[in-house]
């Protein structure tokens, strides 16, 4: 089966697109890739969203994002040379721009028209992987540990962290069963939004302005203290759960703005190593994935606080760390074409296994 795997992660920076050809064993080979960053004025709307916006705005945004995915898949497919009809399906994660499964009721929201998407590609579409679980009940998120699993799995115990906008850490035992899987809190988003308010950059390429700073200890301490980093999975946030709002909230901070950016890289890498102390299983190793696994400081910081423990990452896996994600619904994709049901209770606490997404005929 030939798939193709559409992430666009909370980082907000663009489309990844992976077309990906799996075996009958379903073990997945990356056939090609490419990276469409968002328009600056698109990325700009996208961040301004919020559960006040106009529905108009959230509806043209949607149709907007579709034909920016199908222009994603059409460059993929003429980079590979691959026909339309030699492509089984398109998985498609979308943007989200709404997440709270602890509302009343549960709501999580990705857009990305997929039927403008299935229409204007020719191509079927697998969406709606994230409503499908909060209807059964889960938290919609996270859903890497499942093809975490399939990907890296192994004969020892492993923990894998994927480090978008939101960091989220899979555990997976011996032999390569996802065990427990949740969001641990803020990967890249708030260290991104900091280098935008002071340097006028997407975000601070290898680390180096967080590098020029100094942590700020009692002030890193206060962060820490959020009741979210002690509560237990499953869980799961919204990207605007730690925002620069939230930052703004605690009192204290380093007048310095790289001192700043020095404790936000900090609070990354120490909630993210806390809580694979704290719920992780005793992993013999530490996969790291997704953008924050090009931060050169950020991962000299997870290191550090793992010794002895080795860190590795998607490259010494042998899949590119910023493609995992779209590689991974892919996968998702082609168990939802398959009629799998997936097993989400011990990850995301659905009631039971379901089918994930729904099926947007060409």
């Amino acid at each position: 089966m030939r798939m193709i795997g559409l992430m666009s992660g909370t980082s907000l920076d663009g489309v990844d697109a992976a077309l990906v050809d799996f075996d009958a064993r379903g073990r997945p080979t990356l056939a090609g890739q490419i990276h469409h960053d968002y328009p600056a004025e698109l990325a700009a709307q996208l961040r301004t969203i919020d559960g006040d916006s106009p529905l108009r705005t959230v509806l043209m945004l949607d149709a907007w994002l579709a034909g920016f995915y199908a222009s994603a898949v059409e460059a993929l497919r003429s980079a590979t040379g691959t026909a339309r009809q030699d492509i089984d399906g398109i998985a498609l994660h979308g943007q989200t721009l709404w997440h709270a499964p602890g509302a009343s009721p549960p709501v999580t929201c990705q857009i990305g028209d997929p039927s403008r998407l299935a229409e204007t590609t020719g191509i079927p579409v697998i969406a709606d992987f994230r409503q499908r679980d909060l209807a059964a009940g889960g938290e919609g998120a996270p859903l890497a540990p499942l093809f975490h699993a399939a990907l890296f799995g192994c004969d020892h115990r492993r923990c894998v962290v994927n480090i978008g906008g939101v960091a989220n850490i899979s555990v997976l035992d011996a032999g390569g069963q996802p065990l427990s899987g949740f969001d641990a809190g803020p990967g890249n988003t708030l260290m991104d939004a900091w280098a935008r308010r002071h340097l006028d950059l997407p975000f601070d390429r290898d680390g180096r302005w967080a590098a020029s700073g100094m942590v700020d200890t009692p002030f890193l301490e206060r962060l820490l203290a959020d009741p979210y980093f002690r509560r237990p999975p499953p869980k799961s946030i919204d990207i605007r759960t730690f925002d620069l709002a939230w930052l703004e909230k605690h009192s204290g901070a380093p007048q310095r703005p790289a001192d700043i950016q020095a404790t936000l890289l900090a609070l990354t890498a120490v909630s993210i190593v806390d809580a694979i102390d704290e719920w992780g299983k005793a992993p013999e190793d530490v996969v790291i994935t997704g953008g924050g696994a090009l931060n050169t400081e950020l991962r000299r910081a997870i290191a550090a606080r793992l010794t002895p423990r080795p860190l590795l990452t998607g490259e010494d896996e042998g899949i590119p760390a910023t493609l995992v994600e779209a590689t991974g619904f892919a996968w998702l994709g082609r168990a939802t074409l398959r009629g799998d049901r997936l097993d989400l209770r011990s990850i995301t606490g659905a009631r039971r296994p379901v089918i994930l997404g729904g099926v947007y005929p060409a």
